[in-house]
């Protein structure tokens, strides 16, 4: 873990935007707090987490660490595991020993092997929260109240990592190019939404069954900034941990970012 020689080092990685969200009244105090050990990085919500893992021990883990014993483990779970029982909870199909959901309106299927089956390009991001999901889900209702990843009940660790590294890397690709935003979404089988928040682009994608997401993006107008913002169903948490919600998000926003540089 590196450290710092002075305030000043400190300062350099801040946004230096004065906005107080750690507690102090500017930028330079915050850093002078952090460099006399009264206050550490992460109380800054701009700071990026691979920024926090290189200065910070206690930084938000990388989701791509130790992918393949990540994945070999929960394959085992899932060998443990009464997959038609979990069908029965999540409200979805189990034949020839093979549980099926639909993930991104496609279908996804898993074995009581744990091998994985479907149309859908497969990556780090991707299979571990849909095995989580399906070993660990509660298959509560979608309750179609929406709100923010930081009123999730369990979010609290995680809120400003999420603002960080998914929210506002989905804001810089819908401000690049709104209509193209837009086709991405719909490439991942989303749906306008009726009677919810008013926005220039307002559609719903499943990643998961019961963990809709609500995008609502307005252009910029008359002298203010454009806005983004990542709306969930009030259940979202209690069927897929938190941490999952945002390495699926994450991977979903990078996923997106990839996207647009290849087609501008």
């Amino acid at each position: 873990m590196a450290t710092f020689n002075n305030a000043m080092e400190v300062f350099k990685l801040l946004e230096k935007t004065n906005c107080r969200k750690c507690n102090k009244p500017t930028c330079l105090a915050f850093a002078g707090a952090v460099y006399q050990g009264q206050a550490t990085l992460r109380d800054c919500p701009f700071i990026d987490a691979n920024t926090l893992m290189q200065y910070d021990d206690a930084s938000v883990p990388d989701p791509g660490l130790d992918f393949l014993n990540v994945l070999n483990q929960l394959k085992e779970q899932i060998k443990a595991t009464d997959l038609e029982y979990r069908a029965h909870i999540l409200g979805e199909t189990f034949a020839n020993d093979r549980l099926t959901l639909k993930i991104f309106g496609k279908d996804f299927s898993i074995d009581v092997d744990g091998n994985v089956y479907t149309d859908l390009h497969v990556n780090h991001w991707l299979v571990p929260p849909v095995l989580k999901y399906i070993l660990y889900s509660k298959g509560q209702p979608v309750s179609e109240s929406w709100v923010p990843f930081r009123e999730l009940e369990t979010s609290k660790d995680w809120a400003r990592f999420f603002d960080h590294q998914c929210v506002r890397l989905l804001k810089k690709i819908a401000d690049s190019n709104p209509s193209f935003f837009e086709d991405i979404i719909s490439l991942f089988n989303g749906k306008p939404v009726e009677d919810h928040y008013d926005a220039d682009i307002s559609l719903i994608i499943k990643p998961l069954p019961l963990l809709p997401i609500l995008f609502c993006y307005n252009n910029p107008e008359d002298g203010l900034e454009s806005d983004l913002n990542l709306f969930f169903d009030f259940t979202a948490d209690k069927n897929l941990p938190v941490e999952d919600i945002y390495i699926l998000i994450t991977g979903l926003a990078k996923m997106f970012e990839k996207l647009a540089v290849t087609h501008t």
